[in-house]
């Protein structure tokens, strides 16, 4: 899967690991907008009806988000910055994209022998997930 500029930007632009300070910080000074959302489905090569389940939304509803006059709520701006943390935490401590998603979509001992990526769709889930992969960092067992 090709990342396209913009979408590196993007996702250099979140740290790999993000405070509630930074999120706040975002929230206050940043256009949370589609292109995030594009992003994330850049380095997922997930569809609509998983991403909008992640961020709690219809999928017609998430689909309506395309359209620059509809901006995402406030909980829904900090699911997409948690999950943008998420991936770039991960990507770096996998090495690459290919190996994260592999990673996120396999059954682990750690998350009760499910994939991880079944957490994404709470801001808990999608922390407990990070904590995971900063344990990794650490040794901890994958």
């Amino acid at each position: 899967m090709k990342v396209r500029p913009l979408e590196t930007t993007l996702l250099n632009e979140v740290p790999g690991k993000i405070s509630d300070s930074e999120i706040l910080t975002f929230l206050q000074t940043k256009d949370i907008n589609w292109e995030y959302v594009k992003t994330i489905k850049e380095l997922t090569d997930l569809n609509d009806d998983v991403i909008s389940d992640w961020l709690n939304v219809s999928v017609r509803t998430f689909r309506s988000y395309k359209q620059p006059k509809n901006k995402f709520k406030e909980n829904v701006k900090e699911q997409i910055l948690l999950l943008l943390s998420l991936i770039h935490h991960g990507i770096q401590v996998f090495g690459s994209q290919k190996e994260f998603n592999l990673w996120l979509n396999t059954a682990n001992f750690f998350f009760d022998n499910v994939n991880p990526i079944s957490y994404l769709n709470t801001v808990t889930g999608i922390r407990f997930v990070d904590d995971r992969l900063t344990a990794m960092e650490y040794g901890d067992n994958v």
